[in-house]
């Protein structure tokens, strides 16, 4: 059975769920970011374990199929070297797995800090859904939106 199972995880499946799988999260953290329910599942460490686990799976799946992850290192040197390493499928899947992890996490501090802060969820709502996008654009709009309800402007938290 355990082996019918990780036949079934390829790197598509994968990729295909780690996505669908975050989409309840993301929910919970727009709709519901003050319920325990939120609190246990985002804004603790089972999500970044559960992130990880397919993190770790997918290098060693790679690993076994032949790929040197010591090419990883290459990637900083050029953006020919970056590109030739997302052409590998597994590569490319664990830096999308790195991103949405990523993702979350700093969805997850916006909901945290909006609460903090007294902003309306409504107001919470378009950071959350630019950084499901596209990351830092929507912690930029929350620092901006934050500065009017903080009454202060800093740099670190």
């Amino acid at each position: 059975m355990l082996d019918q199972f990780t036949t079934y995880l390829t790197i598509e499946n994968i990729y295909f769920w780690s996505n669908l799988s975050l989409a309840p999260f993301w929910l919970m953290l727009i709709i519901i970011p003050n319920s325990n329910f939120t609190q246990f599942f985002v804004n603790s460490v089972i999500l970044p374990l559960l992130l990880s686990t397919a993190y770790i799976f997918v290098i060693n799946k790679s690993i076994l199929l032949g790929d040197s992850f010591l090419d990883i290192f290459f990637l900083y040197a050029s953006l020919d070297n970056l590109y030739t390493l997302f052409s590998t499928e597994s590569f490319l899947l664990v830096f999308w797995i790195h991103f949405i992890a990523i993702n979350i996490f700093l969805g997850s501090w916006i909901s945290r800090d909006g609460i903090k802060y007294n902003m309306p969820r409504w107001l919470v709502f378009f950071p959350l859904i630019l950084v499901y996008l596209t990351g830092p654009l929507g912690l930029v709009l929350h620092w901006l939106i934050r500065i009017f309800y903080a009454k202060k402007l800093v740099f670190h938290d």
